[in-house]
């Protein structure tokens, strides 16, 4: 399968540049794979879309401030350091720009006295920086570090809390899981009284988000890994809601791949702590999940991948176009699709 088959044409006025307030006022366009069809609907519907004993399953995960300035020792070059994950409290793998002088050995100084060392290059020309241990250096990150955003953003942002979700909770993410962000606690709210459950489990987003297939052939990609947590009482939920026939419906992709990664081939889902790497592509088959929502993916993205194997990739393409005719806002503040 080709890379190239996932490819669409998006006008650039289309990428969303801010979030909408209220949160869920955001369109969305409600996918039937059964019977092929779309429709036009508001993200505040989500209500009337769902039925009581159906499951909805959130990634708790939280941003971390992860990009930072310092300059190199001895010099007033500014370098660009962006956290990925954490190793140990003071040891991080990060990516560095430019990295072509950063080398193990050099010595780079932040804001507050803060200091660092490269120790190492990994694959993907990451480096593991071990920071100053004199210093809280969470702390010092929730003072001196930046909120990431994806690259196609080009607007600041003025409230950093509008690229978390409401719920958010477990710090370690370097991208929000962005089908989230349409929440409110209202909502969830109103979605509990009709007899809705809700569930959570952590998947920390990685850089890998925004990273381009450079393959051609889809088979030949290789996935980045993510760290999750799956605990026993969501397993028991999810068990519990498929025995009294409700639906499981994930709320983005990364809760997807934690569910499908934990699931075994006869379709027993496992609690556990670790790190996942699968990749889902047409062609899979899914073996927990009844429903999804999503927001609308990058041109030949693994993401656009995912969604695609889920509901077909001929139907998911027809939605994308119907997306941007109809003006869609796309992308990490943009709206959101509900596929059943």
């Amino acid at each position: 399968m080709l890379v190239s088959e996932f490819q669409y044409d998006l006008p650039e006025e289309l990428i969303a540049q801010k979030p909408l307030e209220p949160r869920d006022h955001s369109r969305l366009l409600v996918v039937d794979r059964t019977r092929k069809k779309f429709q036009d609907r508001f993200f505040y519907e989500l209500v009337e879309l769902l039925n009581p004993n159906d499951l909805l399953i959130f990634n708790d995960t939280r941003v971390i401030p992860a990009r930072l300035f310092a300059t190199k020792a001895g010099s007033d070059r500014q370098i660009e350091i962006f956290l990925l994950k954490k190793i140990e409290p003071t040891l991080w793998e990060c990516l560095v720009r430019p990295g072509k002088k950063a080398k193990p050995g050099t010595k780079l100084l932040f804001n507050e006295g803060l200091s660092g060392e490269i120790v190492q290059i990994i694959a993907d020309g990451a480096r593991i920086i071990r920071f100053d241990g004199q210093i809280d250096f969470e702390s010092w990150l929730d003072r001196n570090g930046e909120t990431p955003l994806p690259p196609y953003i080009h607007e600041t942002l003025e409230d950093r809390e509008r690229y978390q979700t409401v719920y958010s909770k477990k710090e370690g993410s370097v991208a929000a899981p962005t089908a989230g962000l349409h929440f409110t606690d209202e909502l969830v709210a109103k979605l509990q009284q009709k007899g809705i459950n809700v569930g959570f489990l952590t998947l920390h987003v990685g850089l890998g988000t925004f990273r381009p297939v450079k393959t051609e052939v889809v088979e030949e990609h290789h996935m980045h890994s993510e760290s999750f947590v799956l605990p026993d009482e969501l397993v028991a939920l999810v068990k519990k809601t498929k025995q009294g026939g409700g639906r499981v419906i994930a709320v983005g992709t990364t809760v997807v791949r934690v569910l499908e990664s934990q699931t075994t081939e006869n379709g027993e889902l496992q609690p556990g702590v670790g790190e996942t790497a699968i990749f889902i592509y047409p062609g899979y088959q899914f073996k927990v999940i009844d429903g999804m929502i999503t927001n609308f993916h990058l041109p030949a993205s693994t993401l656009l991948m995912l969604v695609s194997a889920f509901a077909g990739k001929e139907l998911i393409m027809d939605c994308y176009q119907h997306a941007v005719a109809e003006r869609y806002r796309f992308f990490s503040f943009g709206d959101a699709m509900l596929i059943l």
